[in-house]
């Protein structure tokens, strides 16, 4: 079980790979993990970034990401 603990966008940058300005421009765009909006301040959930993480996760680099099951 994943803890429901936040974190900052600073702290969600370092734990994906990606600085800080990347985060922020998908926040804007959309692509990047959930957040929550906390008056002014943006933090995300662990889990949140968890799973977006477990979404891209592949094992080829030809690996679309889209399951042949169904």
């Amino acid at each position: 079980m994943t803890d429901g603990r936040r974190i900052s966008t600073q702290e969600a940058a370092n734990f994906i790979g990606v600085s800080r300005r990347t985060l922020e421009a998908w926040r804007i765009r959309g692509g990047g993990p959930a957040f929550h909006k906390v008056g002014s301040r943006v933090v995300y959930s662990r889990g949140d970034v968890d799973d977006y993480l477990a979404d891209r996760r592949r094992t080829s680099t030809s690996d679309s990401g889209v399951s042949d099951a169904g």
